[in-house]
């Protein structure tokens, strides 16, 4: 299960929301070794696409540069599908490179806005599993 507060939870919905029609990404970091995502960390849709997004080589370098100076992994990737449901599309499988990382998918696509726009998954090995979300004030 992805445990996260309202804030991060707010704050990666409003990058989706900002970012579309283009495709929004990022991470949310925690101290390495807690599986707590603590801080948001919102990157550039290199890619500058609607149908797929890539974290520009320059930022993730700078990135995972930061994260070893704090201490930090990524917790949480991110990232919207603007035209279809909140599911990891076969690039975002053969992408995930992160096996301790949650996967989170937040579609802007023009839908009823079901419980599906905002999700949660691990991917390991090409295998996806959906994992429940749990959205609290403060841990």
């Amino acid at each position: 299960m992805l445990t996260l507060t309202q804030d991060l939870y707010d704050r990666i919905v409003a990058h989706a929301r900002e970012d579309h029609p283009d495709e929004a990404c990022g991470v949310v970091a925690g101290p390495a070794g807690s599986g707590r995502p603590e801080r948001f960390i919102p990157m550039l849709n290199a890619a500058r696409s609607p149908t797929f997004y890539e974290f520009d080589s320059q930022d993730l370098l700078k990135l995972y540069r930061d994260l070893d100076d704090r201490d930090e992994e990524p917790v949480i990737v991110y990232h919207s599908h603007t035209a279809t449901e909140a599911y990891p599309s076969r690039t975002d499988i053969s992408y995930a490179g992160e096996p301790g990382a949650h996967y989170v998918l937040v579609s802007t696509a023009d839908t009823d806005g079901g419980e599906f726009q905002f999700r949660s998954f691990r991917i390991v090995d090409g295998a996806v599993t959906e994992e429940d979300v749990k959205v609290v004030e403060a841990y």
